[in-house]
């Protein structure tokens, strides 16, 4: 059953690394929360590690300075492991051929950027849809528009029998007050028209193991028994969690603040028939990551 907690320092001591969510959970997509950030600080200075884990369809070093302009403070965080990272690292070794069709916006196209931790990585062109071979969807176009427009593009692509990388399973983002469409949105599509589809991102275990070699490059071996995973995505943190063997952190008060209703915590009766109408089940519930 789900313990529904107050604070993060109240289990702090049975981890030594936290997988954190970004988005929902340490900011709105506009500015960072202050009570997530001195929770996570908190924990690095008791000995804990902070990976920052998200499916944002970009490198690391474009989420640094994503998060730095938000507010986010270096001190609260170790490193970032990104979806988009891994699937960089899948497209480079020829996933879905050199020549590619782009599905994103203009400011996801660092996804394109060499990867030094892939040898002779295959070249990727990028070429109109009538003339690839594969597809990298970063997110649709147009994030306000429901992703029902790609409709043609897709059915082309699926007779083509081409395979969609995507890059971020988020079907949605809050940013600010406004729900924006993600890769994912695309990707399920695309699916139920009958395409096929790679993601890399959470619920998958490409990232997880992406975010095990960066405790790694820190020097740090820890079991998963001591990692918490921390997300507001029932269906990519908690699930992608649950499939890893982690324990994990469902922060009510991001995607689902609705449905549990939650405004400093989340109802309890609310959770539970939240919970019930999922295939899973967090090990803590939190409503703002404090």
């Amino acid at each position: 059953m789900t313990q529904i907690i107050h604070h993060l320092s109240e289990i702090a001591s049975s981890y030594d690394a936290l997988f954190c969510d970004l988005w929902g959970c340490l900011h709105n997509g506009v500015t960072a929360f202050p009570e997530a950030v001195a929770a996570l600080r908190d924990f690095r200075q008791s000995g804990g590690v902070v990976v920052l884990l998200t499916n944002a369809p970009r490198p690391r070093a474009s989420v640094a300075e994503q998060i730095a302009g938000m507010g986010v403070p270096e001190d609260c965080w170790d490193t970032i492991a990104t979806s988009g990272d891994s699937a960089r690292a899948a497209m480079f070794m020829g996933a879905v051929g050199s020549d590619i069709f782009f599905i994103g916006e203009d400011r996801d196209t660092g996804f394109f950027e060499p990867m030094a931790i892939v040898p002779d990585p295959v070249p990727i062109r990028r070429v109109p849809l009538e003339q690839a071979e594969g597809i990298v969807c970063t997110g649709p176009f147009d994030a306000l528009a429901d992703p029902e427009v790609l409709r043609p593009q897709l059915l082309y692509a699926k007779t083509k029998g081409l395979t969609m990388l995507n890059a971020n399973p988020d079907i949605v983002v809050d940013r600010g007050d406004v729900r924006e469409w993600c890769g994912g949105a695309v990707a399920a599509l695309y699916e139920r028209m009958g395409g096929k589809t790679m993601s890399f991102g959470k619920p998958h275990p490409p990232v997880y193991d992406l975010a095990r070699r960066r405790l790694a490059e820190l020097g740090r071996d820890v079991s998963d028994d001591r990692i918490l995973a921390v997300g507001d995505g029932i269906a990519t943190d908690i699930q992608g969690a649950q499939g890893e063997g982690l324990d994990s952190l469902f922060v009510t008060g991001g995607l689902a603040a609705l449905e549990t209703a939650t405004d400093v915590h989340p109802g309890e009766e609310d959770l539970r028939r939240f919970l019930s109408a999922n295939p899973v089940s967090p090990t803590f519930a939190i409503g703002k990551l404090r």
